[in-house]
């Protein structure tokens, strides 16, 4: 099985479109850390101003956490985008170039060959998010420095102690990547369908749209349709920079996520296993 999956990275990275996504982040964070050095922490001190009229705030708080954080917040919609065209190019991609055949020919089982494409999916997925944030992170601290995290979201404002961020960041980035498996994982599924990678890669992208769109309506017609969409638990990851911890929501996003990308590999298997391979 790690004879399979290691010829099934070294076609995956064997392909120019594999390291869209590298160039795109390669590109993009230091754009953003540019931006956010001209802009010299304004949008932090216009967030703090009525904090600072009441507290005394001392400290580096614009630093190189911060700007780590604010880049996962603004990424974590695109990068769907970027895991779709690997992704949906694993089982399009071989039905394209017409290597399915000779590839079944050998003596292993569908299911194997099936399996080792899915978990090298699931790398290069994890592979991503790793590349984003050992960039932002390691960038944001050589130009910015380091110090305590001003975390904002729509319930106010947390401080945490740079000695936690360490730990946190760490965890936020863990999430990521379960919650990036499912867009992997749907792609993948949705690959098994045809025979050009254009179809999953804009289908899948659809699909997820849409769900985010019904993800954030305040509308209470659909408020009992939200926990089943895997879009309502992708920022799960947020959780990591609560004080304290959401403990019952971590778990219940976690184990969403996780059934959504299981079912999602299932379906692909009970499909791949009787279908039938004409090139």
């Amino acid at each position: 099985m790690l004879n399979l999956i290691y010829w099934e990275l070294f076609k995956t990275y064997a392909k120019w479109r594999t390291y869209i996504g590298f160039i795109a982040v390669g590109i993009l964070i230091p754009v953003i850390m540019w931006i956010m050095w001209v802009e010299g922490g304004k949008f932090i001190q216009h967030q703090l101003r009525s904090l600072q009229s009441e507290f005394l705030i001392t400290g580096n708080l614009f630093n190189g956490w911060v700007i780590a954080q604010l880049i996962m917040n603004g990424l974590w919609v695109h990068v769907p985008a970027l895991i779709t065209l690997v992704a949906g190019d694993q089982l399009s991609g071989e039905a394209t170039s017409g290597t399915f055949r000779l590839t079944l020919i050998r003596p292993v089982s569908r299911t194997r060959i099936l399996n080792a494409k899915y978990i090298a999916t699931l790398i290069y997925t994890a592979s991503i998010v790793i590349s984003i944030a050992a960039l932002s992170i390691g960038l944001g601290m050589w130009i910015f420095g380091t110090g305590d995290l001003i975390a904002f979201d729509k319930d106010g404002i947390t401080i945490l102690p740079e000695s936690d961020l360490y730990i946190r960041f760490l965890f936020a980035y863990a999430l990521a990547i379960w919650s990036m498996f499912v867009v992997a994982s749907l792609a993948f599924f949705i690959s098994s369908f045809v025979e050009n990678a254009i179809g999953p890669i804009i289908t899948t992208m659809t699909v997820i749209v849409i769900f985010l769109i019904i993800s954030n309506l305040p509308v209470e017609s659909v408020e009992g349709i939200k926990p089943w969409l895997f879009t309502t638990h992708m920022n799960v990851w947020q959780q990591a920079f609560r004080d304290p911890y959401d403990w019952e929501r971590i778990r219940t996003s976690v184990l969403a996520l996780g059934a959504n990308s299981l079912f999602f590999w299932a379906i692909t298997l009970f499909i791949f296993r009787r279908k039938d391979i004409l090139s």
